[in-house]
């Protein structure tokens, strides 16, 4: 079996003029949220191969607190910002790890969770969401389930 991560970026700081959408930095709830989030998922004991983030700085900070408090090193790529669910997949599959944690946005976290769980599924910030994913390796492409959790191919 191979797993898959999914987390949203901890809730941001729309309050800063001038700085970009990129550099929007997390606002007081998303520096609090992030390693409480981190802490949770390492309670469950799952421990990623690669943890990967977007570059945006909401992202890179949120994927900071997991990989401090999951001991993985922190990959970032700049193809995860704004990503959709076939480059959210493709970085996934690419990784080369069994156990794959990444760090990015709404709406394609969203859209790929709720194409995992067959139903839809809202990421809302710091939103963690874990799919055990049938098989030794990485599917072309990410596995549709039911609503009764039964694996359809494509």
């Amino acid at each position: 079996m191979v797993t898959l991560v999914l987390v949203r970026h901890a809730k941001s700081d729309w309050g800063t003029p001038g700085v970009s959408d990129h550099e929007r930095p997390l606002n007081e709830r998303g520096r609090r949220d992030a390693p409480l989030m981190a802490a949770a998922l390492a309670e469950t004991g799952i421990r990623p191969d690669r943890l990967l983030s977007s570059t945006a700085l909401r992202a890179r900070t949120t994927a900071e607190s997991f990989a401090a408090t999951l001991g993985v090193p922190l990959e970032t790529m700049p193809e995860l910002y704004g990503a959709s669910v076939p480059e959210l997949w493709a970085a996934a599959t690419a990784a080369g790890g069994r156990s794959v944690l990444i760090v990015a946005h709404d709406p394609g976290l969203s859209e790929l969770a709720s194409v995992l769980a067959g139903r839809p599924v809202a990421m809302t910030t710091c939103a963690v969401a874990t799919f055990p994913i049938p098989g030794d390796r990485w599917p072309a492409m990410p596995p549709v389930v039911d609503e009764w959790g039964i694996e359809t191919p494509r």
